[in-house]
């Protein structure tokens, strides 16, 4: 799905299987001594890796070890990465879609919540319809695929990104995100299923990136300005990774969606 929306996009793509044995230079790159054959001169020289591209898959995230999965976060929050003290400039624009697989826990190790929190949404991928699978499986054993074309030039991927920034949100709904950011923190909220069934609730970027989906959301709908509609129809993909149920709300089977519910009602 992450490759056919970049084929579409006309952008570059790469895919990290995530493995216990990954270590970040194999994602970030490393250092490599160069011997000059003529001169014999030793230098060394940067190789990129895969990071170094505009979609990356970052497969099974929870498969390998803390220190390799923070390999990613210099990249994703300043687009960069720094190796014995040189700085890489990734190319624009760069985004990571990273899976996690919900069944088989043993031997991974979960994300902390500030690796989380780098990640815009959440989206959990149901199984399809009997229609859908079936549509899959025709798609899948059939003899050809159509060929993706670029429905979008880079440069004009970049020009809609630019002018997101011009549509305005008033000053009136950004009160009504950060409320909605207050009302899921425990410590601040007066929703009761809040502070029965949380440990803590979510940081500053949720404001950040609800406003940001919002306002996205409303000009892909052809809207002059963003509205609490587009803010309800987007809370729970960014919310629902940034709020954790205590261990009342998961003996109860109580998942982030239903609490986020609750807080809409409130609000």
């Amino acid at each position: 799905m992450v490759n056919s929306v970049a084929e579409a996009l006309g952008l570059s793509f790469r895919r990290i299987q995530f493995t216990p044995d990954l270590m970040p230079s194999d994602i970030t790159g490393a250092e490599i001594l160069q011997i000059d054959k003529e001169s014999g001169q030793r230098d060394l020289k940067f190789v990129k890796g895969p990071v170094f591209t505009n979609l990356l898959l970052a497969d099974e995230i929870n498969r390998t070890p803390p220190k390799t999965q923070a390999a990613l976060l210099e990249a994703m929050q300043e687009r960069q990465v720094t190796t014995l003290g040189a700085t890489h400039k990734l190319s624009e624009p760069f985004l990571v879609f990273a899976t996690q697989n919900p069944v088989e826990q043993e031997g991974t190790y979960p994300l902390p919540e500030a690796a989380l929190d780098r990640f815009m949404f959440s989206i959990s991928v149901e199984y399809p319809t009997q229609d859908e699978e079936i549509e899959i499986v025709r798609r899948v054993i059939g003899a050809t695929f159509e060929d993706i074309k670029p429905v979008l030039s880079l440069d004009e991927l970049l020009a809609y990104q630019n002018m997101l920034l011009s549509i305005p949100v008033s000053t009136e709904l950004l009160r009504t995100i950060t409320r909605l950011v207050f009302l899921t923190r425990p410590e601040t909220s007066t929703v009761p299923a809040v502070k029965k069934l949380l440990r803590y609730g979510a940081g500053t970027r949720a404001s950040i990136y609800l406003s940001i989906a919002a306002r996205t959301r409303a000009a892909f709908y052809g809207h002059d300005t963003a509205s609490m509609d587009d803010v309800r129809a987007v809370a729970k993909t960014v919310l629902r990774h940034r709020i954790f149920p205590n261990f009342q709300a998961q003996a109860q089977q109580i998942s982030p969606d239903q609490i986020i519910e609750e807080i809409l009602s409130e609000l």
